[in-house]
């Protein structure tokens, strides 16, 4: 085999083991993007579930009395703007 023939033979075969390892990182990648996603729903499914966590702690705060003012001041608004929310959605239906 000529020196011309060997040098392109090695350069097929080094684009061979590329093209492996670029089907092995692309394989990879949709398999992390796939965990991303799972990861990012169960992220996703926990911060609503601290939400409930902690209007059940305001509320229970607020039956046992517990709550500065501040505190419920602040409860007073969140009533007010879900209120506000809940008569904006009364309009939307009615129109």
């Amino acid at each position: 085999m000529s020196t011309t023939e060997e040098q392109l033979k090695r350069i097929q075969d080094k684009l061979q083991q590329l093209l492996k390892q670029q089907a092995s990182v692309r394989k990879e990648n949709e398999k992390l993007k796939e965990e991303l996603g799972i990861a990012r729903e169960k992220l996703s499914l926990q911060q609503l579930y601290l939400d409930e966590l902690r209007q059940q702690v305001s509320i229970l705060k607020l039956n046992a009395g517990g709550m500065n003012e501040r505190d419920k001041k602040e409860i007073e608004k969140k009533i007010n703007s879900y209120l506000k929310e809940i008569d904006r959605c009364i309009a939307l239906l009615g129109e």
